[in-house]
This record gives C-alpha cells, structure tokens and sequence, in this order.
C-alpha cells in the first residue's frame, strides 16, 4: 500500500474538515519559500495549533512532510505525488478541459460560448473554439474571427489581465473606431471599464462591437497564472437584458472552474491559498 494510501486510510484523517485542511496544509507549505513553523501554518489556515499538529504528525509519519528544528517542509511523498498529478494533467491536455467547460456553460446558458486568445500583435484578439447556441436566434461567429480589444467583453478581460507596462502600450497605440452607434471610444472611459473588469473578474458589453449582440467574458489561467485566453459568452441583446446577472456569475464560475483544473489557484482573504 503507498503513502498516500495509508494516509488517507489513518481513522484521524476521516472527517472532511480534516481532509480539507491536510490540502491547506499541503498548499501553504508549496507557496512558502522556506520550512515552516506550527505557529506560521496555524495562522496561515487560521486553525488551532492542537489539530494542525495531529495532522502534521500523520503526514510526517507518510513522508508528505518532513520536520526539522520545529519547521516544516514537503517530503518525497508529497513530490511523488505532484509528479503523478502533472503527469495526469498532461494526458487530460488543456485544450480539452477549456472545451469541457465551454460545453458546460453551453449547457446551462443556452448561448453561444466562445473562446478567444490575444493575438501577437496584443490589439485583436481571435476565436479560436466556438459552441453555438441551439436557439433560432443566436450569436453567429466562425473559429478564425477577429475582434477588437477594447469594445468587446472577451478583449477587456484579456487587457485587464495584462502586465501594467503593456497595458500602457495598448492605449499609447489605441485609436478607438466607432463600430455602432453605441461603442465607446473616449480612452478615459475605456481605461475605467478596463479597471472595472480587473477589479470584478469579468466584463459585459452591450452593442459595443455589433448591434444586436452582448457579450459577457472571465479570463481562464494555468498553473502559472498566466490568461491563456477568454470565455465569453456572446447573446442576443434582447435576451441579455433580463440575464446580465446570471450570465455573469455562470461566466465567472465556470472560469474559475476550469483555471482550477489548469492548476490555477486564487488567493484566499488573509494571503491563504485555495
């Protein structure tokens, strides 16, 4: 039976609280550039000293961590099983878990979903996987189309997601073209709604690059952290109206879903890993 095996099958490690803080655990000590101590993890997981203790006890038993001088550190079974796990996450390849979340949010929103990357001159970005909506009346577009940064949903995301000092050079280079009679071009206000999507995780347009079309876009991220591209999902005006809000939070949540699944973890209050 391996390590993690018997780990899992210690009668201490039974309750799901439990489980979930072995992972905390785990977690708080790969981000942690050096051992640490009980005291540092206990208020890093805000959990009492006593029960962090016990843990630590089992997984040092298992060679998840080893203990030195009163510091913690990840031990080769904790390696051996990142190995495992990165080995997992290359047979299930990205783009298929990008493709599983679209379906999915397909699914539950009855729209056309998108996905969309920067291009590598970073002022256009491009489709390249699309899922239509089954309805009559349905956003349209085809795997290879191209679309402006600033005035759709998937573009603000993508700028927002930018280094500072790019973004910067985007606007520098900018020369905002009025597309509808409704697209917004005043670079202030560009930059506020660019702000808005960084601060909010997502961004909505309504009319902006095409009348009759809204869109509502998260940006997905890998292990690293990196956007490697955006989920939008793209319906009539007149549907969007009544949905803005649950379409934004079924954009969001499935984003952060499918990060997760790329590796991506998002900070937690209090500096804490989740």
């Amino acid at each position: 039976m391996s390590n993690f095996a018997m780990l899992t099958e210690d009668r201490r490690f039974n309750s799901p609280q439990s489980v979930t803080r072995v992972i905390q655990i785990l977690e708080a000590l790969c981000a942690s550039p050096g051992p640490m101590g009980l005291a540092q993890i206990s208020r890093a997981l805000n959990a009492p000293k006593s029960s962090i203790a016990a843990l630590l006890r089992g997984l040092a038993e298992a060679d998840f961590v080893i203990v030195s001088e009163g510091t913690y550190r990840l031990g080769p079974s904790a390696f051996g099983l990142g190995s495992a796990l990165l080995e997992a996450r290359r047979r299930l390849h990205s783009s298929d878990l990008v493709r599983e979340g679209m379906r999915r949010l397909a699914e539950r929103s009855g729209e056309t979903v998108l996905f969309a990357v920067r291009d590598g001159s970073g002022d256009t970005m491009t489709y390249v996987d699309v899922i239509e909506s089954r309805n009559t009346v349905r956003f349209a577009v085809s795997v290879g189309d191209r679309r402006p940064l600033y005035c759709t949903s998937g573009g603000r995301v993508l700028l927002a997601a930018m280094p500072d000092a790019d973004l910067a050079g985007y606007f520098d280079r900018l020369e905002p073209t009025q597309l509808t009679s409704s697209t917004e071009v005043g670079k202030q206000r560009i930059t506020e709604l660019v702000a808005a999507a960084r601060e909010g995780g997502a961004a909505q347009t309504v009319d902006q690059a095409a009348d009759g079309v809204a869109g509502t876009a998260a940006v997905i991220r890998d292990a690293a952290g990196e956007a490697i591209g955006a989920l939008i999902v793209a319906a009539p005006s007149s549907r969007f109206k009544d949905r803005a809000a649950d379409l934004l939070r079924m954009v969001r949540d499935e984003a952060t879903l499918v990060s997760r699944s790329l590796g991506h973890r998002t900070p937690a209050p209090g500096g804490a890993q989740r």
